[in-house]
Formats: structure tokens, C-alpha cells, sequence
């Protein structure tokens, strides 16, 4: 009875980590679960079988632990299961190499305090010193912080 208990915990453990590993990110409740299973089963097999035997169901443990993460890093299975997609958007470009302070344009959609402007034939997005601004009308680019652009009514 001991003997399968101790078995029980130990792959009920590795389970539990292998989990934490391929579906569950982080450090979560099955990680933490199968790290107290694989020590009450080592602990149990401490108490039962004494010294030696408590040795050997830790060193098995060990092992057993080693050689099914090896086996499940190597095998094809989990690219399945993993997440494989490539990011390949680019950040946007500098816009203070294309509009400076002081060019003027439209504002495309109501400003509330941001919203969507038009400068030198390019939309983008701009923030308003003046607060709400409506659609259609004419402002004018008052400072440039990166790729924050601060406009104000004309």
C-alpha cells in the first residue's frame, strides 16, 4: 500500500510539472502541486523504507524526472501544442523626420483630446492642447515629443 502511494505521488508529481512546463505559463499551482507530491513521496519512502530505500526513490526520482523532460523537450509532440508564430510587424517609422513644428493640416477625426490628424499627406495620430477638437477643421503642430504629436486648433 505504502509502495504504491510513494509510486502514486512520484508520477502524479511528474505529471504536474510537465504540465507546468508545456501548458500552463509560469509559476502556477501545478508547478508548486507536483514539487510537494515529488517531496511527500520522497518523504514517505524516507519514512518507510529508512535511509537506503528513501536513497534509492530519490535518486529514481531524479532520474525518472531528468529523462522524461529530456524526452519531452526532444519529442515533436509539443511543437504541436507550442505557440510557433514569427512577429514580423516592423515599429512605425519616425514621423519627426516628416512633420515639424509648425505644419499645418486637418484634423480626420474628432479630437477628444486625441484622434486622427492629417500632416504633409500622412495620417497619424495627434494629441490636442486646445481639448475637444471637431472633424475637418485646420490645425497646426505645436511640439513634437518622440512620436507623440501635440497639435492645437488654428
Amino acid at each position: 500500500m505504502a509502495l504504491s502511494a510513494i509510486i502514486a505521488l512520484i508520477i502524479l508529481g511528474i505529471v504536474l510539472i510537465l504540465l507546468e512546463f508545456f501548458v500552463v505559463p509560469g509559476i502556477t499551482i501545478a508547478g508548486i502541486g507536483g514539487l510537494l507530491m515529488l517531496i511527500g513521496g520522497i518523504f514517505m519512502a524516507y519514512s518507510k523504507y529508512g535511509t537506503p530505500g528513501g536513497h534509492y526513490v530519490l535518486a529514481g526520482t531524479v532520474f525518472s524526472l531528468i529523462l522524461v523532460l529530456y524526452v519531452a523537450f526532444k519529442s515533436k509532440t509539443w511543437k504541436k501544442i507550442a505557440l510557433n508564430t514569427e512577429i514580423d510587424s516592423q515599429v512605425k517609422e519616425d514621423l519627426s523626420l516628416k512633420i515639424n513644428v509648425g505644419d499645418k493640416g486637418k484634423s480626420i477625426s474628432r479630437l477628444a483630446p486625441r484622434g486622427t490628424v492629417s500632416l504633409n499627406g500622412l495620417f497619424v495620430e495627434a494629441e490636442s492642447i486646445n481639448g475637444l477638437v471637431d472633424e475637418n477643421r485646420e490645425i497646426e503642430v505645436v511640439k513634437i515629443k518622440g512620436n507623440k504629436i501635440i497639435v492645437k486648433l488654428k
